[in-house]
Order: structure tokens, then sequence, then C-alpha cells
């Protein structure tokens, strides 16, 4: 495909300015006055509309292709909530409203979807109070662990670690350290689960916390989690939930109940919003009565005459996480999908994705070898081990299915199973659509076995088929584009 400056041709318009005759330019120093013509690319509107067209084309989404990315939840996401989303009575309000002198008034739908929405988190996740404000699931953590340490520095506990099992996602050791905590991992056992007998060992009194993903990203729920909160609680450290899997657990299991005392919820992955691209995300956090005192400011109360407002009045929070109230659209979209499916729509939910994951786990398991042979629940994940003696690595996998019209699944991740691949189908695929990922699965592993070639030179389709990737990462070039640009616009000017 080519460069927009490639398809350039001198004199071609889409459109022209009006003559001005304003004598603006004048206005203007002449030291920031251009001196030169700016090289930009002389195309017609229909070339452009075709240009950028195709080059939208080029892009997987959940709209357009299966999308089993695991550890992401990348789900289909009803039409509804969009609109709803884009209504002007919400779209239209403008963040500072709610702090002006008659703006109170004006918001109190909004304040009434995030008052609601927090309701409903804390009925699903059986935590006593919630803040909207994180922007992401990392932004969340954050916002967590934040809330821990001012917990321990209140008690004038002197916590130096969090510990953090292999299987935990990689955004937690992360969270932790930049939040100035050390971090302790504790190995999987032989059933893909935290080893309680590591953890037993390596739980002090120097421990703030544990930050654990149930289930992990294994796909694996550990069944002992009440075990394991009350050894943490015996130390006085704090259960922290990774809440990026929730989608495997809605309606049927309720983090607070078990004892965890702090988690997020990445409603970009399970409650129908956005996902993928760099944004917009949402990470809400729950919390039990304990830590409820360092909530993020500002928080929303409804009053007793039945009408909401903005309360600042917290002097132990741990202050602003985030600008205003939150990424209010991706908010209001959760808020629609959760009345939309209700109670028992939000378990069915659950039930069809670990069912779905486990269909695949089934019909898959004889040909690619399972990291832990055992139900699994939202995701499944296999080793290309076998496939990779014949010469046909996961990434060489992950290419071929572009080919077929499928995104590729999580590969080489998690970091503790050789030649991963995580394949999360969600509950919004039909048994063709995955079906169909089978048979291309199983076509892979045959022309492994047969032709391994025909797999480890894919994609084919694509504009760039396959690049040498060692090299990409030893010999960088990042000026490589910003050259080609010069030499083209040269070329037009």
């Amino acid at each position: 495909m080519q460069l927009i400056f490639e398809k350039s041709v001198a004199g071609k318009r889409g459109y022209r300015n009006p003559v001005s005759d304003v004598g603006h330019l004048a206005k203007v120093p002449g030291k920031y006055q251009r001196q030169q013509e700016c090289g930009l690319p002389e195309v017609s509107e229909l070339d452009v509309v075709r240009h950028f067209t195709l080059l939208s084309q080029q892009n997987f989404s959940v709209d357009t292709q299966f999308y089993p990315l695991g550890s992401c939840t990348m789900k289909y996401n009803p039409k509804m909530n969009e609109r709803i989303a884009q209504m002007p009575a919400f779209a239209g309000l403008h963040p500072l409203l709610p702090q002006l002198k008659q703006g109170e008034k004006l918001t109190q739908g909004a304040l009434e979807v995030l008052y609601e929405m927090e309701q409903l988190l804390c009925e699903i996740t059986g935590m006593d109070n919630f803040t909207m404000q994180p922007l992401a699931g990392a932004h969340g953590e954050l916002t967590g662990v934040m809330m821990m340490a001012a917990y321990h520095k209140a008690k004038g506990s002197k916590k130096k670690y969090i510990i953090i099992p292999d299987s935990a996602h990689g955004t937690n050791p992360a969270t932790a350290a930049i939040a100035g905590y050390e971090i302790i991992s504790v190995a999987s056992d032989k059933n893909g689960v935290m080893s309680l007998e590591e953890l037993k060992r390596k739980l002090t009194g120097e421990v703030a916390g544990l930050m654990i993903t149930c289930p992990d990203t294994h796909g694996i729920f550990h069944s002992r989690i009440d075990e394991i909160a009350r050894m943490v609680h015996a130390v006085d450290g704090i259960m922290y939930y990774d809440g990026a899997n929730l989608n495997a657990a809605l309606g049927r299991f309720r983090p607070g109940d078990v004892g965890f005392d702090v988690m997020h919820i990445n409603l970009h992955k399970t409650f129908s919003t956005p996902h993928g691209g760099g944004g917009p995300g949402a990470g809400p956090v729950g919390v039990t009565k304990k830590l409820v005192p360092y909530l993020p400011v500002s928080r929303v109360i409804k009053r007793p005459d039945g009408t909401f407002a903005l309360n600042y009045d917290y002097p132990e929070s741990i202050g602003y996480i985030a600008s205003f109230y939150g990424n209010f659209g991706i908010i209001l979209r959760a808020y629609a999908y959760a009345l939309l499916l209700g109670k028992d729509g939000l378990k069915e939910t659950t039930d069809h994705a670990v069912l779905n994951a486990n269909y695949l786990r089934e019909r898959l398991k004889d040909r690619f070898e399972l990291a832990f042979d055992r139900f699994c629940m939202h995701e499944a994940v296999f080793s290309a081990s076998r496939q990779a003696v014949r010469g046909v690595h996961a990434l060489d996998i992950a290419k071929f299915l572009i080919d077929e019209g499928i995104h590729p699944p999580t590969v080489y991740f998690p970091l503790t199973v050789k030649e991963s691949i995580m394949i999360e189908p969600t509950e919004s695929e039909s048994k063709q659509t995955m079906d169909h990922f089978i048979d291309v699965m199983l076509k892979i592993d045959d022309l492994s076995q047969t032709q391994p070639e025909a797999v480890t030179n894919r994609p084919r389709s694509t504009p760039i088929s396959r690049p040498d990737e060692v090299k990409a990462a030893r010999d960088v070039n990042t000026n490589y584009f910003l050259n080609r640009r010069s030499y083209l616009v040269s070329r037009i000017s």
C-alpha cells in the first residue's frame, strides 16, 4: 500500500481555502511565518477518502474479526451502549458544571449515574464503597496500593514488601514498585496456582499485602483463596484483588466475601466499553470498611432529599487520583450494560465465557499441549512445545492466524509457560466462530508435521509480511519513516 505522499501529484487539490481579506498574516511576527512550502501531499478528496478507508481496513477489531486475546477480555460491545454514551444530555455536560452555582442542578443525572454505578459494583463485588476516578486498570491498581500504604501509615506500621504470585498480571509488580514497595514473588505449584507452602515461608510481619488475580493468568481459580486471606490478615496485610479477570466471576464469586480488602475493575474489559489502541478506559476501585477513609476525593453522596452532590470532606483521603470524576463516558456505557443484563444476565455472561474457554480447551488439548490439564475459567493456556520441536513456534502460529482473519491470541505470556498460547474466547462468540478457529488451529498442527515452512512464512496477506524481528530488535532504526517522509517531501517540493 502506497504512502499518502507517494500518491501526491502536483496541482491536485481536495479543498481550497477562500482568499482571506483580513490582513492577519501581517500581525504574525516574521520569525513565526513559514519560509518555505510545508510539503503536504497534493491529492484529491477521493484519494484521501480511499487512502484512509483502506488504512482503517488493515486493522483488526472485535467488530470485524474473532479476537481471542487472552488475559484482556476483548469482547463485543453492544452498540446500544455507545448510543447512550453519545446522548447530548450526557455528552454535552462540561466537567466543571458541578462546581458552578447552578451547576449541581444541571448535573443531577450524571451524578446519579456515578452514585448508582458505585452501588451496583458494590453489590457485584461485595465491597463497601467504590471510587470511579481511576482511568485504567493499572491506574486503579496504583490507587488501591496507595490506600494500602495510607492504611499502614495511619497505624504506624512499617511495612516494606508486597507479595505477588508469578501468575499475576505484569502491572502488579510495577504498581507496587511505583508505590514504594519491594516485591516478593511466589511461584506456582504443579496445579498452576500460587504455592501455599512458599507463601507461608515468605509471609512475615513486614508484608503490607498480597496482590493476586483470581482466576489467575493460567485461567485457574485458586480454591483456597479464603485460607490465603486469613493468612495475610494474620500479619495485618491487605488482600488486593486484580479485577482484570472478573469476566470469569460475575455473579459466581464476590471478592469481598472471601476476604479481599481492595480491588479494581477494568470496566473496559468486563462491562462493555471500548478496549485497545491505548484507551479509553476506566478502573474503579472498591474497598471494604477499613480502607474507606482513604478513598480519593471527590465522592458522590446522596442527600436525604434524594439529590446528589460532590463531597470533599474526607481528611484521611489520599487526594485526587484523576481530574474531575473519572472517565464518565466509559462509566456510562458500563452502567447501561449492567442495567441491560441485570443480575441473571451478568451471571450468564460468566457462564458462557467459562463454557466457551473449556470447549476450546477440550477440542484442542490432544494437539496442543495444555499448560495445566485441568478445568479452566475464562481462558485456556496451551503450549506450542510440540510444534516447536518441528520448527513451528508460538509466534509462527500467531502470524499464521492473521492470514485466516483471526486476531492472534496472546503468545509468550504468562512467562511461566514455555511457548505459551493464551486463548480467551469470551462469552460473545458463537460455537460456529470457535469451530472455525479450532479448524484453523488443527490445520496449523497438520502443517507443522508435513510442511512447517507453510506456517513459518506467514502472514502473506498484510502490507508488511514477515519482518526480521531479531534484526529489528538489535538494529533499531527509529529514523526510517522520518527519512522516508523527508525524501518524499523533497520530491513534492
